[in-house]
């Protein structure tokens, strides 16, 4: 944004003298995204920060923007059926004004950070000033690192330490802690050489999970881990992710999708899994459009951002070519029938 608009953004949030409360300040951005930038600055006590500044006005054009997109998306005449176009606007209208609450993302960050406290260092939040944030500033303090997705370069077992704990922390956030950071975008966690550290980022889609409904997931979890596909269909069932009367190709389709999405946790794969000799991706896409064509229901709102998590930890480790002990991890925190 232009100077003078950072200017009346920071003013309306942080008083009129609001530089005075800096030790300094950068004007130039160090990042951009759709809904805000970054600076670095310094606080009067002489910390390094990073302060996030939301754009004017995104908060309240989420829901003219995304009634276009289903104008536009509906005229093109384009979208599958399967899916399920109102629904999936309605999760998004929900989860980007959740992005937009940068109080309740420095909520969201305080509160990770007391529950991987006992991963101290390997993974780390950074602390939150909150004298500095608002609901359009978020002031916390800069981290060093580079994205995970930029460390191919980096020693095998290294490689495999970080796609491990990666994986532990989305097994603990859906099971143990019930309550994740969605956004599995790379340059949201960043990994510190020197402290053999993985910095967590961005917690503006952080939810919370009902235990019955993780409890259900980890059930199909473990019907696909023991290779039951009657069980895969039936918690799948009880989830929402079908109705029952599903034409037998979608419900094959479905469960095939299951099982091979649960290959690195199966009791019958290697204790530890080699994410760079997986096919998995592949074979899963070859499911894709038959499901988008007979698929009945739109699945469970709480999916679309865990899918997301999951599948981005999925190909960051294959990215990593990382070796994990899936199962082990898995059996831990999912539980065994």
């Amino acid at each position: 944004m232009p100077d003078s608009q950072l200017q009346t953004t920071m003013a309306k949030e942080l008083g009129p003298n609001w530089e005075t409360k800096f030790g300094s300040f950068d004007f130039m951005p160090i990042a951009a995204a759709s809904i805000g930038q970054v600076h670095r600055a310094t606080t009067l006590d002489g910390r390094s920060v990073v302060v996030k500044v939301q754009y004017p006005g995104v908060a309240n054009s989420i829901d003219s923007d995304l009634d276009n997109l289903r104008t536009l998306i509906l005229f093109s005449n384009f979208l599958p059926k399967g899916l399920y176009l109102d629904n999936t606007i309605r999760v998004a209208r929900k989860e980007l004004a959740w992005e937009c609450d940068y109080v309740r993302e420095a909520a969201s960050m305080d509160r990770f950070a007391q529950l991987v406290q006992d991963e101290k260092p390997h993974l780390n939040v950074p602390q939150v000033i909150h004298e500095l944030s608002t609901a359009q500033v978020l002031t916390s303090e800069f981290v060093k690192g580079v994205p995970l997705g930029q460390l191919a370069h980096l020693p095998q077992d290294v490689r495999d330490s970080i796609g491990g704990r990666v994986l532990r922390l989305c097994f603990r956030e859906l099971f143990e802690f019930r309550f994740m950071q969605t956004d599995p975008n790379w340059s949201n966690f960043l990994y510190e050489e020197e402290t053999d550290t993985i910095h967590l980022l961005d917690f503006g889609a952080a939810r919370d999970f009902d235990q019955s409904f993780t409890d259900d997931y980890a059930k199909v979890l473990r019907a696909a881990a023991r290779g039951d596909r009657k069980g895969c269909a039936h918690y799948s069932t009880v989830l929402g992710f079908l109705t029952g009367v599903e034409s037998q190709a979608m419900t094959n389709a479905h469960v095939n999708s299951i099982l091979m999405l649960a290959e690195p946790f199966a009791q019958s794969s290697a204790a530890v899994y080699n994410f760079g000799q997986q096919d998995v991706t592949e074979r899963v896409r070859a499911e894709i459009p038959l499901m988008l064509r007979e698929r009945l229901t739109p699945p469970p709102d709480e999916t679309y951002s865990l899918h997301r998590k999951l599948s981005g930890a999925f190909l960051l480790c294959s990215k990593l070519d990382a070796r994990v002990r899936c199962r082990e991890l898995f059996e831990r925190y999912a539980g065994r029938d």
